[in-house]
């Protein structure tokens, strides 16, 4: 991998290559297939990793400075903030990938497991401790709500057959055709795919507490768990049987770890290098042209861009005949996040009670989710995800602090809800503080050293994703298989799309695989003329 950090050294490392950044399709390919793509975010790199595998000269292309997209990270005053995913879930997914590359995942990423996975805590005072063992875990739904225990059994039992079907049978091969839909809709109606993941809960189980335990998960990938098809319980099982990860040194080190791979199969990344437009000759795609005007040729182009900035932006000025603008524009998009990253100094020691990952309950559930998702209210009371990665990871922070995350899920910038988000933050900011300090963090606000904030706009200007969305398309069951963005774009031959906003849908673990379908659609190198 040569790893370049501007576009104004291009034509540098096209010399080094024997490439030309400008020439046509027909020479790329005398001289190899080429493909390019879009966007280094996990889901763009393990594409890159499956393209390489076929035998195809690859280019990835990221405005940001490092690889890694939400996967990757901030360095400042000695803290690393992880600024999206956090937990490594079913790692056979990376270990395939690696494998499909002729390289062992161990031997480059050291995963540490964590059980307990996390902890609810509610205002209250109870808590809810999440865990691998069954005979544990059934303990704490007992502690919480003595007479739900039957009731999640069953619950544990329908997320298996959900993540059997669902992601190991449709998560893992293309939905492009609608035929495959079709064939599939009888076990959608058996499973109850169109009931939502909150009302299933709230089919096994009558413990209010018990059932926002047991329906969150969506808020993780984007969700709203009052109206995301119920066939996303399968995070139950899968959490379960293959527990829940920590890449140490973060995802930011497993994107640095894909970016090796790359390197070693003759790859380039060219980083704080914008693509402008997807160049279309002929009704198929002939390669790029970037923010300053250069344009690359390739024989296939993958997008790891958000779907709708695919559609929208750079393929602007190609006519679309299913993902129009006013299609997208109908499309229902996930919540954005206010996620406040800060360091704290000489507290390593303090808040023992506080572990890698807690989720902290405001005072509703149902009623904050729809101010979110529905009404798109921003209100005072909240609830906060917080990560504290340096009680598992130590090069998170400096000897003796900590490094936390807080994120609370906010509406996107699509609702006309008049949050001006500058005169929002510090207020919001505070708001949060005020609430970690009296439920679990005492003394916080004297021990911060360091800060960083990512509010809506953050994530509308820095990952370039519409309406500010922190997940991309939210993952409903009419914006899910067949219905979501296809792998293989129908608009231009030759245009392939991977990532959050693609099937199989949002999640680290969807967003590898949308690389594994991608891998069965795209022909090997050697056959492309």
């Amino acid at each position: 991998m040569t790893i370049v950090k501007s576009t104004r050294h291009i034509y540098c490392i096209c010399m080094m290559t024997r490439v030309d950044p400008i020439e046509s399709v027909e020479t790329a390919t005398a001289r190899g297939a080429r493909a390019i793509v879009i966007g280094a975010g996990l889901g763009g790199l393990a594409a890159a990793m499956r393209l390489g595998a076929k035998g195809y000269r690859v280019t990835v292309i990221d405005k940001l400075d490092v690889p890694g997209g939400r996967g990757s990270a901030i360095w400042q005053d000695g803290h690393r903030f992880d600024l999206g995913p956090t937990i490594v879930t079913v790692p056979q997914l990376y270990r395939a990938l690696w494998e499909a590359c002729g390289r062992d995942f161990d031997a480059d990423v050291s995963l540490q497991p964590l059980d307990p996975f996390y902890e609810i805590r509610w205002p209250d005072g109870t808590r809810f401790v999440a865990q691998q063992d069954t005979d544990k875990l059934r303990a704490e739904v007992a502690k919480l709500a003595p007479g739900d225990v039957k009731g999640f059994d069953k619950f544990l039992k329908d997320s298996s057959k959900r993540y059997w079907f669902g992601f190991e049978d449709l998560g893992r091969r293309s939905m492009h055709e609608l035929w495959e839909l079709i064939k599939v809709l009888p076990t959608f109606a058996r499973l109850r795919a169109d009931r939502s993941v909150y009302a299933h809960a709230a089919s096994r189980v009558k413990d209010e507490k018990l059932r926002m335990a047991l329906s969150f998960h969506p808020l993780f990938i984007g969700g709203d768990p009052l109206h995301v098809t119920s066939m996303y319980i399968l995070v139950a099982y899968l959490e379960k049987e293959f527990g829940v990860h920590y890449a140490m040194g973060g995802l930011a080190a497993m994107a640095k770890a894909m970016g090796r791979v790359i390197e070693d199969q003759g790859g380039t990344l060219l980083m704080d290098t914008e693509v402008d437009e997807i160049v279309v000759r002929d009704g198929a795609v002939t390669g790029v042209k970037l923010s300053s005007g250069l344009e690359m040729g390739a024989d296939v182009v993958v997008s790891n861009a958000d779907s709708g900035h695919t559609y929208t932006q750079l393929l602007r000025n190609h006519k679309k005949r299913r993902w129009t603008p006013a299609k997208l524009k109908s499309t229902r998009y996930s919540m954005s996040l206010f996620v406040w990253y800060f360091g704290t100094k000489g507290t390593r020691g303090m808040w023992p009670d506080v572990g890698h990952h807690t989720i902290l309950n405001g005072p509703r559930y149902t009623g904050l989710l729809k101010d979110i998702f529905i009404k798109g209210k921003l209100c005072d009371d909240m609830s906060l995800y917080v990560h504290r990665p340096s009680v598992t990871d130590p090069s998170a922070a400096p000897e003796g602090d900590d490094t936390f995350y807080v994120l609370s899920p906010v509406p996107h910038l699509g609702h006309d809800n008049g949050v001006d988000w500058a005169a929002e933050e510090p207020k919001y900011k505070a708001k949060m503080l005020k609430v970690l300090e009296e439920q679990m963090l005492p003394g916080l606000g004297d021990k911060i050293s360091t800060e960083v904030v990512f509010t809506p706009e953050t994530f509308r200007d820095r990952y370039l994703s519409p309406l500010g969305a922190g997940f991309s398309i939210e993952p409903r069951i009419l914006q899910s298989a067949w219905f979501r963005p296809h792998n293989v774009s129908e608009e231009v031959k030759g245009l392939y799309l991977v990532g959050a906003g693609t099937h199989p849908g949002a999640g680290v673990p969807g967003v590898i695989s949308t690389a594994e379908v991608l891998s069965t659609l795209v022909p090997d190198a050697e056959t492309v003329r």
